[in-house]
């Protein structure tokens, strides 16, 4: 049993962290204007965790085999001083990845800063290059072209760049080839995640939701794929590869091809709760046990003891009622 116990532990390899639950773009996807308006009650910075907090926990789940940070949120780059939190991880031993998810605008700004700090990778988030498209999901009235500077930006400091492209149907569709084309020719890796129902706020409906088999095959008929094996046990994206080129195109396909069984990622919350789902209901709260001075081993336990009980299979048993249930929102667990 040891040895069982021991085995699923190791498991545990990527961690991913909120850092912020707010968003200069209020997202169709995530975070929807009616729901996240000027008035919607966002959490206190005395709920958020700290960045020494984060380190700590970033510590203890090092001891569990996770090798691979992303930080998320709703925006990261809106919390302040964050390079300063990317330099603390750096120095986390056994932490080989640090990366990031954005929507992109801010990177002019960071970008040289976030890679000095030990920033490995960024994922920009961008549905369209329509700017009347764009504006339409990001519900901000904000264009294309800031998401793209950024994207150069990050580029400029060596930082490796993919873009995630949600896709969906009626809405961002007909801007799967134009994506496509676009950054086949500029060599960078375009990831496309099937419209999910995260939260209980996007509106999600099965019928909205193009396939990764559907995607998949429109741009095979126009550039043929090759697939790509696996970078290591658990990875998310079925990757592939525009044939004679080293540009490759991914697909996060949760809905249609589920992938629970080979799951390996935590998510910990803007205020230190403790998600094994990205679809989960409840976390467990590890903010609660740090400001209680719980020592490391205490915590260990604690986070050995969620890891070990997870049984979640939301993507593979997916139901019509379990849609209905209430889940937490993208914009705190982060994507």
């Amino acid at each position: 049993m040891e040895h069982l116990v021991d085995k699923r532990a190791r498991s545990l390899r990527d961690l991913r962290i909120s850092v912020t639950d707010r968003c200069n773009f209020r997202c169709r996807y995530c975070m929807p204007k009616e729901i996240f308006g000027a008035d919607y009650p966002f959490l206190e910075r005395e709920e958020i965790l700290s960045f020494e907090e984060i380190t700590r926990l970033a510590g203890i789940f090092s001891e569990f085999g996770v090798e691979k940070i992303r930080l998320t949120g709703g925006e990261p780059l809106l919390r302040k001083n964050l390079p300063d939190l990317i330099e603390s991880l750096y120095k986390v031993s056994g932490i080989e990845d640090i990366a990031l998810t954005t929507n992109g605008v801010f990177l002019p700004k960071y970008a040289k800063q976030l890679k000095e700090a030990g920033l490995t990778r960024v994922n920009v988030s961008l549905d369209s290059l329509n700017d009347k498209v764009f504006k339409k999901i990001n519900d901000m009235g904000r264009g294309v072209q800031p998401v793209l500077d950024g994207i150069k930006a990050a580029q400029q400091e060596g930082l490796e760049v993919k873009v995630n492209m949600v896709v969906k149907k009626g809405l961002s569709d007909d801007e799967i080839m134009p994506m496509v084309h676009y950054f086949k020719k500029e060599g960078i890796t375009l990831r496309f995640i099937e419209f999910m129902d995260v939260g209980t706020t996007n509106g999600w409906n099965y019928k909205d939701v193009i396939s990764k088999k559907e995607i998949h095959d429109l741009i095979n008929s126009h550039y043929p794929l090759e697939s790509v094996e696996p970078g290591y046990f658990g990875e998310v994206a079925k990757r592939y590869r525009y044939a004679g080129t080293d540009t490759e195109v991914g697909f996060i396909s949760s809905v249609t091809e589920s992938f629970c069984s080979s799951c390996t990622r935590a998510r910990l919350s803007t205020d230190g709760k403790l998600f094994t789902c990205l679809f989960a209901q409840s976390g467990f709260d590890l903010k609660e046990m740090v400001r209680g001075n719980a020592s490391d081993e205490e915590l260990k336990q604690a986070i050995r003891g969620v890891w070990e009980k997870r049984d979640d299979r939301y993507s593979e048993i997916r139901t019509e009622e379990s849609q209905k249930s209430r889940k937490i929102e993208m914009s705190y667990i982060g994507g």
